[in-house]
């Protein structure tokens, strides 16, 4: 029996290993594991947490590498579980735009919440649907949808219209990409 238990382990474990990510949900976990009921679930992922196959981030998520591991962007993206984005202070202070840095990473979404993941520190704004799935000026980095420094602007200036910038912005780019979006535009 416990031949038969490592080898449904390794191949777990191996299926997970050839996905690109690295955080998984338990939904997804049984899912990909073909696992049904709640509770050969939860003790599956007990013990794997326990023998170190698994790390445990909170209850329903899991990761393969420890959490200091794990890009701090991925991980708020994962733990939002919903479509978001990296956006406003992060990217603005990134770029050179805002010289006083967030004690967050800013994310764009469907809800607002803050929350923290060891010691990471992640906010959360919310927009609404028809602004928040134009794509318009949202890249992929890292696996995780990030604005470009003119979608941030724009952001910004949807929920501030009286921002202040360190930094001369292109002011053409932004104005264009504010009416791609459908925000009202900057005087």
């Amino acid at each position: 029996m416990s031949t038969l238990r490592n080898n449904i382990t390794a191949k777990r474990i191996a299926l997970l290993a050839a996905k690109d990510e690295k955080v998984f949900h338990s939904h997804d976990l049984a899912n990909m594991w073909n696992i049904s009921s709640h509770n050969t679930l939860r003790t599956t992922l007990k013990r794997y947490a326990r023998q170190g196959l698994l790390h445990r981030i909170y209850r329903g998520m899991y990761s393969l590498v420890p959490l200091e591991g794990v890009d701090p962007s991925l991980l708020g993206a994962k733990a939002i579980h919903s479509y978001c984005y990296v956006s406003i202070q992060t990217i603005l202070f990134r770029e050179g735009y805002q010289n006083q840095p967030s004690s967050s990473l800013t994310f764009i979404s469907s809800k607002s919440r803050k929350f923290n993941l060891g010691p990471n520190y992640y906010s959360c704004r919310q927009l609404r649907p028809n602004f928040l799935f134009n794509t318009a000026g949202i890249i992929q980095q890292s696996g995780v949808n990030t604005a470009t420094v003119e979608r941030a602007i724009a952001d910004l200036l949807y929920f501030n219209p009286h921002a202040y910038f360190d930094k001369e912005p292109d002011w053409k780019k932004v104005r264009q990409l504010q009416q791609e979006i459908g925000y009202p535009l900057t005087p």
